[in-house]
């Protein structure tokens, strides 16, 4: 049995990000065929639960686009970024 769709209110938002952690999230989106919206709500839901977002597979194939667009940034890195000159 699925669960039935459910019904949302959407809205646009103009985020700022660090431009290779997006390259990944848009390869990870359309690896899956889904919209990096539809991408980053799942894994923002996902930690509000405490739950991991992503099985091996999908954690393979980050660490192949993650070295594909040289993005080295990790958890640690997080809130400790800042906007070059």
């Amino acid at each position: 049995m699925t669960t039935p769709k459910r019904k949302v209110e959407r809205v646009q938002t103009g985020v700022r990000m660090e431009k290779n952690l997006l390259k990944v999230l848009k390869a990870i989106a359309a690896e899956r065929e889904i919209s990096l919206g539809d991408l980053l709500e799942g894994i923002v839901l996902h930690s509000f639960e405490g739950k991991v977002p992503f099985g091996p597979e999908s954690l393979a194939f980050i660490q192949t686009i993650r070295s594909a667009y040289k993005l080295d940034l990790t958890a640690a890195d997080s809130h400790q970024m800042t906007e070059q000159d």
